[in-house]
C-alpha cells in the first residue's frame, strides 16, 4: 500500500470514528468524499478545517482516482465526487439511466506540471514535443532527438512515466497533449498515484512524467511549457493556473447528484467560501477567485 493509499485511509478513519460518535451523545453527520488523487491532500485538509466549522459534521476522504469517484456518485455511495476532469458523456449518460444527476462544481484550478530529472539539462518542452515523446507513433524515443544529453541516462533512452487509466490526470493530459484520437505509447509507467510519479521521475535520470504543481518538490524540476516549438513558453505556477496562461491549466472539480442541500451544500459553500479557498491556495493549487489570505 503506498503512503497516499495510508494517508487517505486514516483520514477516513478518523473522520468515521468522528462520525459515529465515538464517546459523544449524539451522532455526527457523515459526508462520504472520493475521487481525485490529485485533490486528495486538499480535500482532507478542507476536512480537518471543517471540523472546527462545523463539529457535528465528519467528512471521510478517500482516494482512488477520479473515475473511481465519479463511479461512487453514481452507485450512490458517496455524496461528493472529486475529480480533475470533467465527466464524460457516457459517465453522465449511465449516471441518469440510474436515477441521478450529475451537477458539476469548479473548486480551484490546477497547472499540471511536466517533470524531469534534476539533472536533465532541458529547460524549455512544447506540446508539439511532448505529443512526439508521449503519443503512440510518436518520434522522439531519446532525448538526444530533441537535442538534449541527460547525465546519468544509459543510451539516453526517455523513460515514460504516467498515471492509471482511471486518474483524472491520465484523461487530461491525454486529451491536452495527445488529441482525443491519440493514445499514449506502449512502455509508459502507470503509476498509481501522483507521489509515485515524482518518486519515480526524482530517482531516474532518464524519466519524463507529469502531476499537478502541488507534488512539486526542490529535488525535482518543472519544464517550461509553450505550445510550438521556437513559442515563448510559460512555467506552471499557481499564478499561471489562475490567469491560464500556462498551456496545461485545468479546472478542478466536485460534482455531486443534484444542487447540494442540507449539510453538504453547507460544506460545499465553506469550500468556495474565502477560507475554503485559502485553504486549496496554500496546498499549490489557483483559487476560483481572488481571495486574500493570512
Amino acid at each position: 500500500m503506498n503512503t497516499m493509499n495510508k494517508k487517505a485511509r486514516t483520514a477516513f478513519l478518523v473522520a468515521l470514528g468522528l462520525a459515529i460518535g465515538a464517546g459523544s451523545a449524539e451522532a455526527r453527520t457523515l459526508i462520504q468524499n472520493k475521487g481525485s488523487d490529485t485533490l486528495v491532500n486538499v480535500a482532507q485538509a478542507w476536512a480537518e478545517a471543517y471540523r472546527n466549522v462545523n463539529s457535528d459534521v465528519a467528512v471521510a476522504i478517500t482516494g482512488g482516482g477520479s473515475g473511481t469517484g465519479i463511479a461512487a456518485l453514481i452507485n450512490g455511495t458517496v455524496d461528493l465526487a472529486n475529480s480533475s476532469r470533467a465527466m464524460k458523456k457516457k459517465e453522465i449518460d449511465l449516471a441518469k439511466k440510474k436515477g441521478k444527476t450529475p451537477v458539476q462544481h469548479v473548486v480551484g484550478y490546477d497547472a499540471l506540471a511536466v517533470f524531469v530529472h534534476q539533472n536533465n539539462p532541458v529547460q524549455n518542452l512544447s506540446i508539439e514535443q511532448l505529443a512526439e515523446i508521449y503519443g503512440e507513433d510518436g518520434k522522439t524515443e531519446k532525448w538526444t532527438d530533441i537535442g538534449i544529453e541527460v547525465p546519468g541516462c544509459k543510451g539516453q533512452e526517455i523513460v515514460l512515466v504516467s498515471r492509471q487509466n482511471n486518474s483524472g490526470t491520465y484523461a487530461y493530459f491525454r486529451k491536452a497533449i495527445l488529441g482525443k484520437a491519440r493514445d499514449y505509447k506502449l512502455g509508459t509507467r502507470d503509476m498509481h498515484g501522483s507521489k509515485d510519479v515524482i518518486d519515480l521521475v526524482e530517482k531516474t535520470p532518464c524519466a519524463i512524467g507529469y502531476s499537478g504543481l502541488a507534488y512539486a518538490t526542490s529535488h525535482i524540476k518543472m519544464a517550461c511549457i509553450s505550445q510550438k516549438i521556437g513559442d515563448g513558453c510559460v512555467s506552471p505556477s499557481v499564478v499561471t493556473a489562475e490567469d491560464r496562461s500556462y498551456p496545461i491549466a485545468r479546472p478542478l472539480f466536485m460534482y455531486t447528484n443534484g444542487e447540494p442541500k442540507g449539510e453538504v451544500k453547507k460544506y460545499l459553500d465553506w469550500i468556495l467560501g474565502d477560507q475554503g479557498q485559502c485553504i486549496i491556495s496554500r496546498k499549490g493549487y489557483a483559487p476560483v477567485r481572488a481571495v486574500k489570505c493570512d
